[in-house]
């Protein structure tokens, strides 16, 4: 299989607002997946569906070669699931609930979410409730680990923690999926702190899917133009302008490139991981004025993908 999995046309809609909208994409097995966008974008609901919990309204979706909302327990059990609320048994000790998930769950392994709680050394005697913050998250990570999942799905893991506990908490999580054939796919609006674990990307803006591709081919299809105003023209080499800001005497410019860029007058700077996802993000947010996002033909053009589609 080299798809984890795939959506087609996938829509949610609670009442009258859609929370994702004509979402069609596919993610391939055995990356590390951020999934990044503003609150509200939808992502939360996305990974509700994967994880099977949250039926869409419209479209389709496929896990691990099955539909999440029709498969058997043992199909179910290759999917590890954190929410991003953390539910854990504030009266249990931490070891109580490894020891819970495993008369819970056949496939649990034991030994391996104890392990990884040492390894973060998280007192197993203590309750939950007298755990910090980082250290509930931990376990509740653990819980997850401990199923072995093909795919394991962490909703905002990073929520609400320090930055210390940030860093120990993606450390060891990275350590672990290191040595399995798992994919990762995991929800963040802090950009900056997923370049150095993720090797593919998906943006969520305004319930649709603005971008999708490895991380590497992104940074190579993306660059940032400085120079005089720019009054429109086409640019060799430039697919589209993804975002643009112009003041009276410059112009600066995030670009898809589509061959050798003509640099004559323009300043070229390599776009950080923040940049291109900024850069499409402005042009969803609501009431962005002065923005244009050109083609050499003047058009609207689909950002870059393999698999992927809106």
């Amino acid at each position: 299989m080299t798809d984890v999995l795939t959506a087609d046309a996938l829509g949610k809609r609670f009442r009258f607002t859609w929370a994702l909208r004509d979402c069609s994409l596919s993610l391939p097995a055995g990356r590390v997946i951020a999934l990044v966008g503003p609150n509200g974008a939808g992502k939360s609901t996305f990974l509700r569906m994967a994880a099977g919990l949250v039926r869409p309204t419209t479209g389709t979706i496929d896990v691990l070669g099955h539909n999440p909302f029709n498969q058997s327990g043992s199909e179910a059990a290759r999917v590890g699931y954190l929410d991003q609320e953390r539910p854990l048994l504030r009266n249990f000790t931490a070891e109580a609930m490894v020891t819970l998930a495993a008369q819970m769950n056949p496939r649990f392994d034991m030994a391996a979410a104890l392990r990884y709680l040492c390894d973060v050394r998280i007192p197993l005697a203590n309750s939950i409730g007298k755990l910090s913050v980082g250290q509930r998250a931990q376990v509740a990570l653990a819980l997850v680990v401990g199923k072995r999942p093909e795919l394991l799905i962490l909703d905002e893991p990073l929520d609400g923690l320090d930055p210390l506990a940030r860093h120990d908490l993606m450390t060891h999580l990275m350590g672990h999926v290191a040595g399995s054939s798992a994919t990762v796919l995991f929800s963040s609006h802090l950009v900056s702190e997923l370049e150095p674990v993720c090797d593919y990307l998906v943006v969520l803006s305004a319930s649709r899917v603005q971008l999708v591709g490895d991380i590497d081919v992104l940074a190579a299809t993306h660059r940032n133009l400085i120079g005089p105003r720019w009054s429109g023209e086409p640019l060799a080499g430039v697919a589209a302008v993804i975002h643009e800001d112009t003041t009276e005497r410059q112009s600066t410019l995030v670009v898809r490139t589509d061959g050798e860029l003509d640099t004559r007058g323009w300043q070229v700077v390599e776009p950080t991981l923040d940049d291109i996802v900024l850069a499409y993000l402005r042009e969803q947010r609501p009431g962005t004025s002065g923005t244009r996002r050109r083609s050499r033909h003047d058009a609207i053009d689909n950002p870059p993908s393999r698999s992927a589609h809106v």
